[in-house]
């Protein structure tokens, strides 16, 4: 089959950058410690996800530090729902693979996957909580605010999804997840969460927001009063910055990897404009007829919630796959459709021309394709030839070589995209 000569370009977005992340974390932490009125000797329970944070490692130490620096004795706990195989010992290790150890925190870390029940909503849902947690003075919670794969709202993921979510363990998680097909997930987190920050000693919360670029943009200190408004305004701060494919209407796109630490679906689904969540209406842009992942990040342990958002993958992928928690995952997230396999085959090269030749009436050749690395990483992209006219005009494109055929090695493999 000929297919399309594809170009790399680079996208340009709007990207403030903090330039010192452990002294703008210090000095956030530092404001809140004062303005929550901590002491000197508090215990204080940092709790830490398990998404692709940039970064995330440096900012926990230093607001470890930062707690150090006042007397007091914090420790971490991991705030993640079930990943990790909805275990203690599996949440350790997800917090390790990013670089959040005892030994690298200079705190300790304690990880128990039950949770307690500390009340309910409204709405009669119980809302459960990290015992750990629970049993500090206080409670610091450190989150990236973004939008959330599973529905479009006025929140996302973020601190009010951590305290509902995260620190509610693979218990609260399935509960709340379940709760969404009657109440919605924007007013199940945000109820979860007010009861949360009633019932326990949350003292604050450290909001992270990222540009385009995978690079730390902000870092804002939250007290809890107030958290929910501050949280509001941030996240439209976040939609703002956050990358987008160059183009709206796709005929392939053909993602390098997927994986937990790139998203909570594996590809996000803002970015690529396929939700399939129950419940939730589909993104209207963009429109992408047939999508190839191709391989799942080590960081993810086998976990490939995701994969059935795509149309085709690899055998590679296939054999990357640890079923058990990727099923525990997608059941507890309500999501088993995100579970299924697409249709797979043993090389990139046979997988590329399977979904090229299922775009209608086009030739391959001229097929409207586009290459990423991931969906967290855009500004290296590769176009295809067809969609050169577009760019001409584009002052967010900028060509960065000439147009090659997709490099493919000896055994079909697609090389690298730099």
């Amino acid at each position: 089959m000929k297919l399309p000569k594809f170009v790399q370009v680079h996208q340009r977005f709007e990207a403030p950058v903090v330039e010192d992340i452990g002294i703008t974390t210090e000095a956030e932490v530092a404001r809140m410690i004062d303005q929550a009125g901590m002491s000197s000797g508090a215990s204080v329970a940092v709790a830490a996800g398990s998404r692709g944070i940039m970064h995330i490692a440096t900012i926990i130490k230093h607001t470890v530090d930062a707690l150090h620096n006042e007397g007091m004795k914090p420790f971490i706990v991991p705030a993640m729902g079930s990943h990790g195989g909805a275990t203690s010992d599996g949440q350790l290790r997800v917090l390790n693979n990013y670089g959040i150890s005892e030994a690298t925190m200079s705190c300790p870390i304690r990880s128990d996957i039950e949770p307690e029940l500390i009340g309910e909503t409204g709405d009669g849902l119980p809302v459960y909580i990290d015992r750990n947690a629970l049993s500090a003075d206080h409670i610091v919670i450190v989150n990236r605010i973004k939008p959330h794969t599973d529905f479009a709202g006025d929140i996302g993921s973020g601190l009010m999804k951590m305290m509902a979510i995260g620190l509610g363990k693979q218990k609260g998680a399935s509960f709340y997840h379940g709760s969404v097909f009657e109440y919605g997930f924007e007013h199940m987190i945000t109820t979860v969460s007010a009861v949360v920050m009633k019932k326990t000693p949350v003292a604050f919360g450290l909001a992270i927001i990222e540009n385009a670029y995978d690079q730390t943009a902000h870092i804002v200190g939250v007290p809890v009063d107030g958290l929910e408004q501050k949280e509001r305004e941030l996240f439209q701060l976040a939609n703002r910055l956050m990358p987008r494919l160059p183009f709206e209407d796709i005929d392939v796109l053909i993602v390098d990897e997927m994986g937990k630490n790139i998203s909570g679906t594996g590809m996000d689904t803002n970015i690529i404009g396929r939700r399939m969540q129950d419940f939730e209406p589909e993104p209207v842009s963009p429109q992408i007829l047939r999508i190839v992942v191709r391989g799942l990040t080590p960081e993810s342990e086998g976990n490939a919630v995701g994969v059935g958002l795509a149309d085709f993958t690899t055998q590679r992928l296939v054999n990357q796959i640890n079923h058990h928690y990727t099923y525990i995952n997608s059941i507890t997230g309500m999501g088993p459709q995100k579970a299924r396999i697409p249709v797979y085959f043993d090389t990139d090269r046979e997988v590329i021309e399977a979904a090229f030749s299922t775009i209608g009436m086009k030739v391959p050749e001229s097929g409207r394709a586009v290459r990423i690395k991931n969906t967290l990483h855009l500004g290296e992209v590769a176009i295809s030839e067809t969609l050169m006219d577009e760019i001409a005009d584009r002052d967010d494109l900028e060509v960065r070589a000439s147009l090659s055929p997709l490099p493919f090695d000896h055994s079909g493999t697609l090389v690298a995209l730099s």
